[in-house]
């Protein structure tokens, strides 16, 4: 299976993240993807560029806008944090119509919590990423039955118009709109946190359903305002575990997702492995034996797959974790 990779997905580099008003060291690192990486006995092919269309597919012109510029109008206004951190938010009930002129409120105009900063290398780190995504798509369509995008900052948080969940770009979703001309495409979401902003895009779209399979918001778990089963229509599944959900639940509610994915023509997998025990940002405790299977469940549909990164953030077992689970998918294949 190709690993499609970009040295530009190293360039942000969080020192630390705002959490409930505290710094705390930053869990989204370049030692995740390295470790990946070093991990993948596999052929490795440069991410390529690709224009901005692909990207407008999924998301508002004005949010790129903003990313592409928000380091530099912020180090340039003489702030006193180092990073882009949002102080005011566009509250719904607020009625706001239009983006701030301080350089200083428009990040809470496009973002939705204080742990996702921007830096120095956040835009470039997230257009490679985007871009390792959409050259993973370039080889499926060329006749990959399944390519791996090792994309770094991940992305299956961000909105429309909005980022946030340490995402910058949706890249599982930017990929699953450009296959999606191709015929339906199903998005597997197995990261312990919901895809909320995958859902978001695609709510409703007959060309491209979501599902995904995480920690139940309702115990108190990111995003907090949606992954609940209730959300659930013809175009979404959300299945809901409760925390310290071992193999059994975790493989069911896999299994349940991949044959909802039956009927579509291509897959979007967002590979978080945060759901593992011993992950510290996720309650779950799923092994890595579980990781093989649920690879052998979405390789059994057989179709055109793309593989997107999302969480893992223990350094010691995450690359092992996405091995598993990639040779899990090969085995899985017809």
């Amino acid at each position: 299976m190709p690993v499609v990779w970009s040295d530009r997905c190293l360039l942000h580099e969080p020192a630390a993240e705002i959490w409930v008003g505290t710094p705390t060291p930053a869990a989204e690192t370049p030692s995740r993807a390295t470790a990946i990486l070093e991990a993948l006995d596999a052929r490795v092919v440069h991410a390529r560029d690709h224009d901005d269309e692909a990207l407008l597919a999924v998301h508002d012109e004005a949010l790129l806008a903003y990313l592409a510029s928000a380091w530099d109008e912020w180090s340039g206004a003489d702030l006193p944090q180092e990073q882009v951190v949002p102080y005011v938010f566009a509250h719904r009930e607020l009625g706001a119509r239009r983006a701030p002129a301080a350089v200083w409120a428009k990040p809470g105009w496009f973002a939705y919590d204080t742990m996702t900063l921007v830096g120095p290398g956040t835009w470039e780190a997230a257009r490679a990423a985007a871009d390792a995504a959409l050259t993973a798509v370039d080889l499926v369509l060329g006749g990959e039955p399944a390519v791996y995008a090792c994309t770094r900052p991940p992305g299956h948080h961000v909105t429309r118009s909005a980022y946030g969940g340490s995402c910058y770009l949706n890249n599982a979703a930017i990929a699953a709109a450009a296959l999606a001309g191709a015929g339906p495409v199903a998005v597997l979401d197995l990261d312990a946190h919901h895809g909320n902003g995958t859902q978001e895009i695609f709510r409703g779209r007959p060309d491209v359903r979501t599902g995904s399979v995480h920690v139940d918001p309702a115990d108190g778990w990111f995003p907090h305002f949606l992954g609940f089963a209730d959300e659930s229509d013809e175009s979404n599944l959300n299945l809901p575990l409760a925390p310290g959900s071992r193999d059994g639940p975790w493989l069911e509610a896999v299994a349940e997702l991949v044959g909802w994915g039956h009927g579509a023509e291509a897959v979007v997998v967002a590979l978080g492995v945060d759901a593992a025990a011993g992950d510290p940002e996720s309650p779950l405790q799923v092994t890595p034996a579980a990781f093989r299977e649920a690879g052998r469940l979405v390789g059994s549909l057989g179709l055109p797959t793309v593989v997107v990164q999302e969480g893992g953030y223990d350094l010691s077992t995450i690359g092992a974790l996405v091995r598993e689970t990639l040779l899990g998918l090969e085995e899985g294949r017809p």
